[in-house]
């Protein structure tokens, strides 16, 4: 044979070097749906058996029949944003730790603080914590050592009003204060890592700027109000290079939104999406149509149109789905470097369609 194609089963990230090696060597690669494996492994022998020899075989089989994808692996910039997105995630989630375990400590050890700041993450409360004192400890503090203390970081807005506040709460305080010197050691390494997180998120948000800068049609993305960098560089994170789809509709089934039929005979059930493909890019698309329905006009208006219409309207839901698939459609005309036009997306609209003639007419 003169052409070989090789099929995998995607399951976990065990696959990734092999399909880079296989790309760089210009061999083609297809993956198979580990669902299809599982379904499909009892047609031969009607045997339940698992075992690598018989998997092989199996996923030999669907590709032979032609049942498989042929995935994006993506390259150059678009790798970056990946490896960046992912990255970014791994901080998050270590940052809603630690926010968690700050809460706690304050929670065992002054409980009244929050009572004073609405939360400890401003930069007067995130002072007064830097103090690493327990409540009795910061009641021997004098009012102008506390507002030199306090004006290492915040200039204005907070003053001795506020000190006092704290003072008053902290002399009525229930926290503990057994293993104090264990507790306030505690909290400074708390704070170390909650600033650590913070720089590392400030270092990494430069880097994904620049990342940004090298990919053509940002900007006209950027231009769209609701639109921000975060969403921008999440969406080429999970698709890649916008050239290597041919149609949207590659990238809304990517996302998992094309809509999946359930009828037989006379029952007709409920159409919903499939929910087949990228959670992450899915679950982007959705944040951000959210905000683009309470920010954007145009967005505004579309989501009223299709649920309040009097012929098939829509679900609340059912019409944010809709937007994130007008959406990848409006993302998909970056790679043209076209502008977004909010006038040319109210054409959807019947009734402004029509209004919009008049006008014109007249």
């Amino acid at each position: 044979m003169e052409k070989v194609m090789v099929g995998m089963e995607p399951t976990g990230h065990y696959w990734f070097n092999l399909a880079h090696i296989l790309k760089e060597n210009e061999i083609k690669f297809v993956v198979v749906n580990p669902l299809h494996v599982k379904k499909s492994k009892e047609l031969d022998d009607n045997s339940p058996t698992k075992n690598d020899v018989k998997d092989a075989k199996v996923i030999a089989q669907l590709v032979k029949d032609g049942r498989y994808a042929e995935p994006t692996i993506p390259q150059g910039v678009y790798a970056e944003l990946r490896v960046a997105k992912k990255i970014r995630d791994l901080l998050t989630d270590d940052l809603q730790t630690v926010q968690g375990q700050v809460h706690n400590w304050i929670d065992r050890y002054f409980p009244e603080f929050l009572s004073v700041f609405k939360k400890w993450e401003g930069k007067a409360a995130l002072q007064f914590l830097k103090l690493y004192a327990l409540p009795h400890e910061i009641i021997k503090f004098s009012d102008q050592e506390l507002l030199t203390h306090l004006r290492k970081a915040v200039t204005r807005s907070v003053g001795l009003s506020k000190i006092r506040g704290l003072k008053q709460a902290a002399s009525k305080s229930i926290g503990l204060r057994q293993g104090s010197d264990m507790a306030k050691l505690e909290l400074k390494m708390l704070l170390d890592k909650y600033e650590l997180i913070q720089l590392k998120f400030e270092e990494l948000d430069a880097k994904i700027d620049v990342l940004l800068d090298e990919i053509p049609g940002v900007p006209q993305m950027l231009a769209i109000k609701g639109v921000g960098r975060d969403t921008v560089a999440g969406f080429f994170a999970e698709v890649g290079d916008l050239n290597d789809y041919t149609h949207p509709r590659q990238i809304i089934k990517l996302a998992g939104l094309s809509l999946k039929e359930n009828t037989s005979g006379k029952h007709k059930g409920k159409t919903t999406i499939t929910k087949r493909g990228r959670k992450k890019l899915r679950a982007l698309l959705f944040r951000v149509c959210m905000i683009l329905v309470a920010k954007n006009s145009a967005f505004k208006a579309l989501h009223a149109y299709y649920t309040q219409r009097s012929d098939n309207p829509l679900k609340k839901m059912q019409s944010l789905i809709a937007l994130c698939n007008k959406l990848i459609r409006i993302f998909c005309i970056g790679k043209k470097k076209f502008e977004f036009s909010e006038e040319k997306m109210l054409k959807d609209i019947p009734h402004l369609s029509v209004s919009k003639k008049v006008e014109m007419a007249a």
